[in-house]
């Protein structure tokens, strides 16, 4: 990637920028040095260019803002670029640049991806250092990655990322063929228990895809979703504690300027939710661990699973207004976003590919995933689908 130019996320250090977490509680000071994944990149040869925004602290679905302009999408810029790394798919899905740091604790590498027509990879956990701020979670649930336009260029940076990182607990992702050795057994699911129902244009986008493995020679059977019905509520419970974390040690972790009164309506909604429910944490967090335990077996003779990455099409600014009233955001953002945490609390890799359209032209993604550390298998799968029917382009 040598002089490639790009950009990092901003909840992930840069030296000689602030790390802003996409907050107005604070104001960040320039940091003195590159964190672990700005300081990969660059050895990789990337030339960064600044930081993305994202949704304050990661936590919505949308990168809108109380006092400041959204991240809108770039196909049609009344609708959102999802989130949380918006920033960052808005400008590569607009050309700014072709590649683009992107991080994940529920889905905000495929979610922004899917909305915006990119490939949006989540690795396995061990891939990749964790930055301090994943380093404190009870569950690890982030990951570092990119999003692209191309499947090639994400398996190069992946590829490339292991020269400079041993991976942990995984094997090392090496040399990516153009398909898969043999063909491969994919599970369909098509609606989650965890959330809304799927929408007609998301399900026919879906159907397609999976006819076109089909013909690709894959064998695609209907099968039920891996999630046990208290999903939902077990990762919006850890989703809470984390903004109660972040906002009560916000002077420790951010300078004694933090201003707790400066947060959204989300995060500190989210906050109180938590501290109401912290009797109960314990029994969410081991339940999310018998998961992340179990979740491998949950394949049992399916390679790898197809369902979609949201549950209904791109929705337009201001559906995840951050002014919102917090119980109706909370049950927007869980509704739409309901396909993706379950492979953050397992580990496992998984990529939104942006198969299909709505008909109103907007991008749709659809999410595979695989048991953790067959990242490989799910790129050459992804190489395959890209190289028999190419994604469609803003400029097309």
């Amino acid at each position: 990637f040598s002089g490639v130019p790009s950009f990092i996320k901003d909840n992930t250090d840069l030296a000689g920028l602030p790390t802003q977490q996409g907050t107005a509680s604070f104001v960040g000071k320039p940091k003195p040095t590159d964190g672990d994944v700005a300081r990969s990149m660059r050895a990789q040869g990337f030339i960064m260019l600044g930081k993305t925004r994202l949704s304050e602290f990661g936590f919505s679905g949308a990168a809108e803002y109380v006092e400041d302009d959204p991240v809108r999408n770039p196909w049609h810029l009344d609708h959102t670029s999802g989130a949380s790394s918006a920033g960052a798919a808005a400008l590569v899905a607009a050309g700014v640049v072709p590649i683009a740091h992107a991080n994940d604790g529920g889905g905000s590498i495929r979610i922004p991806a899917a909305v915006t027509g990119l490939v949006g990879f989540k690795p396995s956990r061990g891939r990749h250092p964790d930055e301090t701020f994943s380093q404190r979670m009870p569950i690890p649930i982030v990951s570092q990655s990119v999003v692209s336009r191309s499947v090639r260029d994400t398996s190069t940076f992946l590829t490339a990322f292991e020269a400079g990182h041993r991976p942990v607990g995984v094997p090392p992702i090496g040399p990516v063929a153009p398909a898969p050795a043999r063909r491969l057994r994919i599970g369909l699911v098509e609606e989650s228990p965890a959330g809304g129902p799927t929408d007609a244009a998301t399900l026919a986008v879906l159907r397609a895809t999976a006819e076109r493995l089909s013909s690709l020679g894959h064998e695609v059977v209907p099968v039920p979703a891996p999630v046990p019905p208290t999903f939902r509520q077990d990762f919006i419970a850890y989703w809470a504690l984390l903004a109660l974390s972040t906002s009560s040690s916000g002077r420790s972790l951010f300078g004694p300027g933090f201003d707790p009164d400066l947060l959204d309506p989300f995060t500190v909604g989210l906050a109180r939710l938590a501290r109401r429910n912290l009797p109960r944490i314990p029994v969410h967090l081991a339940r999310l661990a018998r998961v992340r335990l179990r979740f491998d077996a949950a394949f049992g003779d399916v390679d790898v699973f197809l369902n979609p990455v949201v549950a209904h099409e791109t929705p337009e600014v201001g559906y995840l207004d951050a002014d919102l009233p917090f119980e109706t955001h909370l049950e927007r953002v869980s509704t739409w976003v309901t396909f993706t945490p379950l492979q953050n609390i397992a580990g496992s890799p998984a990529v939104s590919l942006p198969t299909g359209q709505a008909p109103d032209g907007m991008p749709i993604g659809v999410h595979f995933s695989a048991r953790r550390g067959q990242d490989r298998l799910l790129l050459e799968l992804a190489s395959e689908y890209e190289a028999a029917h190419p994604f469609a382009r803003i400029w097309a």
